[in-house]
């Protein structure tokens, strides 16, 4: 009896994985064919119309291969304008992005775990939030000076809210029942942080490190519009506008568009193997 119960439910799995894996290509499918038709009404549109400020996504492409993936095998097809701006601004927005999470995250966990805490910074934390980080542009200039530290300082500022408060969030959702069986078995502080705390603030942390993940390149580009910036994709944007080159500038914009994509999706790959017991848990109780 037993082992026919244990055959009847691997078979429900294995139905069930099989409908997900479906319904994931279909998904994948139709996206793609969207993305295809709205390239193709694009291309259409801007050729019928000719108008030099919205050129065709076919010349957009054209130019974004010249630009900057035209170099040789040695440097990965990367041109010299793409070292010397696309990989910078990453740089920038890899170190702004780390910066700004672990001082959400610390912070978050801080906070959260003291109820005292929670009740006397709420306010303040909510009110920091709120604030526009471009309305702060001339503090950030003024403290840290122009160049690097105030473009890094103005990214984890930026950054530094949404992994904060959903930290905080998760680590107040702890559930009481949880703590208290902790108590029961005397687990020290660094204990319950590790095998409790984490584990169950994991899900809303990462909610908000996601976020963090596409505000960091929206800022990163805003950053470089900064005075004494030298490189970068948004000092090239700056520079094509500039120059009326309208076609370069799309190209910035549509690389941004494809980086905040990858980026993304890198993440959601992180997630699903840090978070696969939380999203196990949640499809066994659906």
């Amino acid at each position: 009896m037993k082992a026919t119960a244990e055959v009847a439910t691997r078979a429900a799995i294995a139905r069930r994985d099989s409908v997900a894996r479906r319904k994931g290509v279909r998904t994948a499918a139709f996206r793609w064919l969207v993305l295809v038709v709205l390239i193709l009404v694009w291309e259409t549109v801007t050729r019928v119309l000719g108008s030099a400020f919205f050129p065709p996504p076919s010349m957009i492409v054209v130019r974004m291969y010249t630009m900057w993936f035209s170099g040789p095998p040695s440097t990965l097809f990367l041109t010299d304008p793409a070292i010397e701006h696309i990989l910078p601004s990453l740089g920038r927005m890899a170190a702004g992005f780390a910066g700004g999470a672990l001082a959400g995250v610390v912070l978050g966990l801080a906070v959260g775990l003291s109820a005292r805490a929670y009740d006397y910074l709420d306010g303040v934390l909510q009110f920091l939030r709120a604030i526009p980080p471009p309305a702060l542009i001339t503090v950030f200039l003024v403290v840290f000076g122009f160049g690097l530290k105030a473009q890094l300082a103005f990214i984890m500022f930026s950054i530094v809210w949404p992994v904060l408060l959903n930290t905080a969030d998760g680590a107040r959702s702890v559930e009481p029942l949880h703590l208290q069986t902790c108590q029961v078995f005397r687990l020290t502080r660094a204990e319950r942080l590790r095998r409790v705390i984490l584990p169950s603030t994991l899900p809303k942390m990462f909610a908000g490190l996601r976020l963090a993940v596409s505000l960091s390149l929206i800022v990163m580009v805003f950053s470089e519009l900064l005075p004494g910036t030298t490189d970068g994709i948004g000092f090239q944007l700056t520079f094509a506008k500039s120059q009326s080159d309208l076609t370069a500038m799309w190209a910035g914009i549509v690389l941004l568009g494809v980086l905040g994509y990858l980026l993304n999706e890198l993440f959601l790959v992180v997630e699903r193997r840090v978070l696969g017991w939380h999203h196990a848990a949640q499809q066994l109780t659906e």
